[in-house]
């Protein structure tokens, strides 16, 4: 049996090499209006999971514009299979509007069928490691605020797409990227070795992160970096510069499929699947917890029917698992199947299950909690620099750090703290864009400090 590598504890850094990094925070301060603009444009064309079609040709064209290596579309992933990917249907209509709200053709073709996301790589001045630096690109399904106390309501920049909105922040995220890129790009010179950055789609869901890693997009990295705005830190001017303690996670669409019938003239002929789900979802909330660490079990969604006096020939129940531990998460997936097999049979339905999200459990590392620390001090717009804390919640992006870890890397998920109208994924949620500029600070330079060490 292989070690944890999350387990493994890496020493702090005791004689750091200096950076003379001034070039960076003059750049962050340049480029702050330009990471406003995108942020907003990229919050205004918000676009669900494998359906980042206009963000992503953004992305490329801004990055290749910048003299960085771009690969993205179907070539970038192979062969490998994805996860909760939308309808083909659907992934038509978001393609089509894509090239209706003025995305290069050229670009967006090779994304056809969702293959969104990209990968860019930008060389040093000479032999040094890789540093892979993560954003996350996806809106969710939440619908915006339409009131004029909602920021980009009042000025304009609300999602002009029905139903998805940056409900989480990773406009910002986005935002970020694009100005962290120029600013190396501008300072090529100044640093050695390789750095990589993953712009991710389907992290909501928790769908983007293995297909990424399944290509071979994290291998040969030694370190990594994912930032989040918000999340445990809700004050602007303060960064954690890593976070533990996160939950592994399973989602799951369960499919019953029963047999319809007249609810008055012969229900005994039907096969409720309604019914079935039903129980299903109340046994799956009684499930027992378990010894080896905290555990969440939720049904988050239960759809099933065509009408009051039809028996359900279908539903469809969309449901979640988290723990501490993976094999917590294994053990509850085993007992929710047999919970669902049960009740499936006891109302003769059938059932399926399908994967729709997964992550592992992660750490992350003292040396990259280090390195955004020192990055973190000094910048104009962070006033402190707080303890690592526990995460408490599920980030694709543990997928990334595990197999950066596995490989002998060390990584960080860091907060990059901002006021918050209201909690993430909610209609109301917004940025404090005065978090840009430091963000793009301390990822430019934090990456440069692993660069050099």
């Amino acid at each position: 049996m292989s070690a944890d590598p999350t387990k493994q504890a890496t020493p702090r850094r005791s004689s750091p090499v200096p950076v003379n990094d001034e070039p960076y925070l003059t750049l962050a301060a340049d480029l702050e209006a330009q990471a406003v603009a995108d942020r907003r444009d990229i919050h205004r064309h918000a676009e669900a999971g494998w359906l980042e079609f206009r963000t992503t040709a953004t992305i490329v064209d801004r990055l290749r514009s910048l003299g960085w290596t771009v690969r993205w579309g179907k070539d970038l992933y192979g062969d490998v299979d994805r996860l909760g990917v939308p309808s083909g249907a659907e992934l038509d209509a978001c393609f089509d509007r894509a090239l209706a709200e003025g995305a290069d053709p050229s670009v967006l073709e090779p994304m056809r069928g969702g293959w969104t996301g990209c990968v860019a790589d930008l060389d040093g001045t000479g032999p040094g490691p890789r540093v892979a630096l993560r954003f996350d690109i996806d809106g969710l399904p939440v619908p915006e605020a339409t009131t004029d106390d909602h920021l980009p309501t009042r000025e304009g920049f609300a999602s002009v797409h029905p139903g998805i909105m940056h409900a989480c922040g990773h406009d910002a995220h986005t935002a970020m990227g694009l100005g962290v890129a120029e600013a190396l790009a501008r300072t090529q010179e100044r640093w050695p070795g390789t750095v990589r950055l993953v712009f991710q789609p389907g992290e909501e869901g928790t769908r983007g992160a293995a297909s990424m890693v399944a290509a071979g997009l994290l291998d040969g990295v030694d370190a990594f970096l994912a930032p989040h705005v918000g999340a445990q830190s809700r004050r602007t001017g303060e960064i954690i510069p890593g976070i533990s303690g996160f939950l592994a996670t399973r989602k799951l669409d369960v499919h019953f499929t029963g047999r319809e019938a007249h609810a008055g003239l012969a229900p005994e002929e039907g096969h409720n699947a309604l019914i079935a789900a039903a129980a299903a979802a109340l046994q799956l909330h009684a499930m027992p917890r378990h010894a080896g660490g905290n555990s969440r079990v939720n049904v988050g969604v239960l759809r099933a029917g065509t009408g009051r006096n039809v028996v359900a020939g279908s539903a469809t129940m969309l449901m979640e698992l988290r723990s501490e531990s993976a094999d917590v998460v294994a053990e509850l997936e085993r007992r929710a199947r047999l919970v669902v097999a049960g009740t499936a049979a006891a109302h003769e339905v059938g059932s399926e299950f399908i994967v729709a999200g997964k992550a592992p459990s992660a750490r992350s590392d003292d040396v990259a909690m280090d390195a955004v620390a020192r990055a973190a001090r000094g910048v104009p717009g962070v006033d402190e620099v707080s303890e690592p804390c526990v995460a408490e919640a599920s980030d694709d992006a543990t997928a990334m750090m595990r197999r950066v870890q596995e490989q002998g890397g060390v990584a960080s998920y860091l907060i990059v703290g901002t006021e918050l109208p209201d909690g993430h994924h909610t209609p109301r949620f917004d940025v404090d864009e005065r978090v840009l500029r430091p963000g793009i600070a301390v990822m430019t330079r934090a990456a440069v400090d692993l660069l050099t060490r």
